[in-house]
C-alpha cells in the first residue's frame, strides 16, 4: 500500500491543481498543505483541526471524503503522529501561542497609537475650550 500523502500529492498533481489554488480555496496555509503532501503530520495542528485540513484539502480536489479519511487515520496511526491523549491540545495550544508572539508586538504598537490618539484630542480639546472661553490660544 503506498502512502497516504503521496497519493494525495500525486491526484493533486493529476488535476493540475497547484497548492497555492488550494491555498485560496481553502484559507489553510502553505505549509500545513505542503507538511500534509510530505507526511509530516507532526507539523499540523492536533485533533479536530488536522481533520478539517484534511478534509477542506479533499474537497478542494473533488475527492471522496470517507476512504481517504480512513487512510488518513490509518497513515497518522502509523507514523505515530496520532494524539488520543490530551497531549495533542497541549501541543495545539503551544503552536498557537508561538505563531501568536509575532503579532503581540503589533498589539502593544496598537495600543501606543490609541494612547497617542488619546493624547492628542485631550490637547486639541483643551486648545479648542481655550480659544472659545478666552478668545485665545495661550
Amino acid at each position: 500500500m503506498e502512502r497516504f500523502c503521496d497519493d494525495l500529492r500525486w491526484e493533486r498533481e493529476q488535476r493540475k491543481i497547484s497548492i497555492e489554488t488550494i491555498c485560496d480555496k481553502t484559507k489553510v496555509s502553505s505549509r500545513h498543505l505542503l507538511a500534509l503532501e510530505a507526511g509530516q503530520y507532526g507539523e499540523l495542528p492536533g485533533g479536530v483541526f488536522r481533520k478539517g485540513i484534511v478534509r477542506s484539502y479533499l474537497g478542494a480536489l473533488g475527492l471522496e471524503e470517507s476512504p481517504w479519511l480512513e487512510r488518513f487515520e490509518t497513515s497518522l496511526r502509523e507514523s505515530g503522529a496520532g494524539d488520543s491523549s490530551g497531549e495533542g491540545w497541549a501541543e495545539f495550544a503551544e503552536n498557537v501561542r508561538r505563531n501568536r508572539g509575532e503579532s503581540d508586538r503589533g498589539i502593544s504598537l496598537r495600543w501606543m497609537g490609541v494612547i497617542a490618539m488619546m493624547a492628542a484630542l485631550v490637547v486639541a480639546g483643551w486648545c479648542v475650550w481655550k480659544f472659545v472661553l478666552e478668545g485665545r490660544l495661550l
